[in-house]
């Protein structure tokens, strides 16, 4: 997923004041706060553009930008600085009236200190450093959510950091608008996977529409032959096509894929859709499970969930979102099986067919295998091995009073033997701190056996989405023990009960 999805959005960039420094401060103090969106704006660091607002000086004034940022669709937040020292009370009534995230960027216009020329004029211009706290203070006296970035505005790390929290802000306005599209049921029988569509939409803004099998099969009837043909094309100069696929049964079974691609495309577009879910139980209609689709519509951007998994399709977006234009890929994802050698435990993460060709290293085959399971023809897939690196798998459940995200920080590696026989694309990672661990904080945390891997963000990320969210987040990774999740799960079972009273 490419980043001109950002090209949409913009955060505003507001400056704290007072009238109380004469015209001649408060115009350097504009000077600067343009100069700073101008340097941030040509760097090319940050997602997002940022728009300079006038010095906000009055009550009045913030309360008015408030409202304009709320009405706006194009805003997707708020930055703000404190060049001076900008008295909190005057910002009560419009942060309790924003519905917007924000960041404080705990800055200055100058790096150094000129320890020769200093002086009080200097001083009274540059007071970042405790407008900034007064600032801080009234955010947190109201309960806010909020970002604070400490560093120099020129300084890359800073930059990395108003990066992250404006890829997630992103991703957060994106689900606003976001609609899931599922085709037939979730897995029966099947916990983790269901919840509150009605509490999902309330906290994410995402909504949830079920379809009829026999809608996308109507759809999929209408697919004409010369488009089949055309993307047919496609995937023999993208992919190596196994043996057999050139004709007689095997061509038909990447030609019935070609037909699913197009028609759950179609579907998606007509009806507005960024993330779907299919279910290998509910296929009436259709000839395969679809695959290849599904691997190739992640790859644009769309989200997926297997079985009918709604919740991590809509995370799934999310992630797409926020990594678009990075380095590195993010997929729908599945624990599957475990490689309990002692000298070193791994995972083995993949699913039947769904996994995003985004997060592979080396060629990509496309082959057309038995399922196993469903009883339809074989579908077509994508095959191929991750890249090797630093990632996290992320899973979301609803535990009936909240959500929940669990973060498990892993080490993608290369499988210490070839897989001859798998034809499934996979991952192979190592867990952190270690399987034995990982494996038991995600199980008492409630984590799902679906999840959403990915080597294009970090966790800081998803640290910023949740914020926004206001959904509890459990990490574990370097440093983590078995007893400390548990006991975090306890504080956090009180404080998500308490906060609601807050």
């Amino acid at each position: 997923m490419d980043a001109s999805i950002f090209k949409q959005y913009e955060v505003w960039f507001i400056t704290g004041s007072q009238s109380l420094y004469g015209e001649e401060t408060l115009r350097q103090v504009a000077i600067d706060a343009k100069k700073i969106v101008e340097g941030l704006n040509r760097s090319a660091a940050l997602a997002v553009k940022l728009v300079w607002k006038d010095t906000l000086k009055s009550s009045e004034d913030i309360s008015a930008l408030m409202r304009q940022a709320n009405a706006s669709d194009a805003c997707i937040g708020l930055m703000t600085w404190m060049h001076t020292f900008s008295p909190a009370k005057m910002w009560i009534t419009g942060l309790r009236e924003l519905n917007k995230p924000f960041c404080q960027f705990h800055t200055q216009y100058n790096r150094d200190i000129p320890w020769d020329s200093i002086d009080m004029d200097f001083m009274n211009l540059n007071q970042t450093a405790h407008g900034g706290r007064e600032f801080g203070f009234i955010g947190s006296r109201l309960r806010l959510e909020r970002k604070v970035v400490v560093g120099h505005w020129e300084d890359p790390e800073a930059q990395r950091r108003v990066d992250a929290w404006m890829r997630a802000a992103a991703a957060f306005a994106d689900g606003k608008s976001l609609k899931v599209a599922r085709f037939g049921d979730n897995m029966r029988e099947v916990a983790v996977t269901e919840g509150d569509k009605v509490e999902a939409q309330k906290v994410f803004g995402y909504a949830v529409h079920g379809y009829g099998l026999g809608d996308l099969a109507a759809e999929a009837s209408a697919v004409k032959g010369t488009d089949i043909d055309e993307l047919v094309a496609e995937y023999r100069t993208s992919y190596i096509l196994a043996s057999g696929l050139d004709a007689g049964i095997g061509l038909e079974r990447v030609r019935t894929g070609a037909r699913l691609e197009l028609a759950i495309r179609r579907f998606l577009e007509n009806v507005g859709a960024k993330a779907f879910t299919t279910c290998f139980e509910d296929l009436h209609g259709l000839d395969q499970l679809p695959g290849l689709a599904c691997q190739r519509l992640m790859a644009d951007g769309y989200g997926f969930g297997a079985e009918g998994d709604w919740k991590t399709a809509a995370l799934v977006r999310a992630l797409k979102v926020m990594g678009a234009g990075l380095k590195g890929g993010t997929s729908f994802m599945e624990d599957y099986t475990y490689h309990f050698d002692p000298k070193r435990p791994l995972v083995l993460g993949a699913h039947m067919l769904e996994i995003c060709p985004s997060i592979a290293s080396g060629p990509i085959r496309l082959e057309a295998q038995p399922l196993g399971i469903g009883g339809k023809d074989d579908p077509a897939r994508l095959i191929f091995a991750s890249s090797t690196g630093p990632g996290f798998n992320l899973s979301v459940m609803d535990m009936g009073n909240r959500f929940r995200f669990v973060l498990n920080e892993v080490e993608a590696v290369k499988a210490p033997a070839e897989l001859p026989k798998l034809p499934v694309a996979r991952v192979v990672w190592d867990p952190k701190p270690n399987l034995a661990i990982a494996a038991a904080s995600w199980i008492y945390a409630g984590g799902s056996h679906h999840s959403c891997f990915s080597q294009a963000l970090r966790r800081e990320h998803i640290e910023d989405y949740a914020s926004m969210a206001g959904v509890e987040l459990l990490c574990i990774g370097e440093g983590s023990t078995v007893e400390g999740i548990k006991n975090t799960l306890r504080w956090n079972e009180l404080y998500y009960h308490l906060a609601k009273g807050i």
